[in-house]
């Protein structure tokens, strides 16, 4: 998988819209970047290790044959490889094999868990964090004037509920999947919304993002 099917930088400017930051000035962005398919779905069914985009789920990370050309595709991945730390889901993290504990640039990576094993030494960069909002303080500590990437559902609707999370960067691919894995099943009832600040075109993927609206 390429940094476990996504992760993602160049300088690159897209046409049309500049790189937008969090709207609070004073913190660094924490940017969840996911590819969907049309009917929300981020893998297929029965994901597993050996297996981590679940059956068919492969289908959504096509756009990244592109990542190396000077296209939006390409750009937007380079925007992705800029990010100066990573925070992942547990799960995730397991499924992507601890990406042999260097996500991209050895940049640090805040691993949210429900429990930590004292006996449990997580390889390279990454670091296991219990609570929410000192794992978001971390990983902003550490990226500096670059952005946070996160990785997972899990830990993207966990940084939302917190408060955490300031942008969402959607890959928008033009399939339907039918069933597998969604983003955003287990958030609750919460009320969130978001401004749409950058929409690129791609081959057969739209790249969205939104600025989650803290007001």
């Amino acid at each position: 998988m390429v940094l476990a099917a996504m992760s993602f930088g160049f300088g690159f400017r897209l046409r049309g819209m500049n790189d937008i930051t969090s709207p609070d000035s004073s913190r660094t962005t924490i940017r969840l970047h996911m590819s969907m398919s049309l009917d929300g779905f981020i893998a297929g069914p029965d994901d597993q290790p050996g297996q981590e985009l679940g059956r068919d789920g492969g289908r959504l990370f096509n756009w990244l044959d592109d990542r190396h050309g000077d296209g939006p595709s390409g750009q937007v991945y380079g925007e992705v490889l800029a990010t100066g730390a990573v925070i992942s889901g547990r799960r995730t993290f397991e499924l992507a094999g601890r990406w042999n504990g260097d996500h991209h640039d050895g940049v640090p990576i805040f691993v949210l868990t429900n429990h930590v094993d004292p006996d449990d030494v997580p390889p390279g960069s990454a670091q296991f964090v219990t609570d929410v909002t000192e794992c978001a303080e971390l990983a902003r500590t550490a990226a500096g004037d670059r952005v946070v990437m996160v990785h997972g559902a899990g830990a993207a609707q966990s940084l939302l509920r917190a408060g955490q999370l300031d942008e969402i960067d959607i890959h928008l691919v033009s399939v339907l999947l039918g069933e597998g894995r969604r983003l955003f099943d287990a958030l609750g009832s919460q009320h969130i919304e978001l401004e749409r600040v950058r929409v690129v075109e791609a081959r057969d993927v739209t790249h969205l993002r939104y600025r989650v609206r803290h007001d």
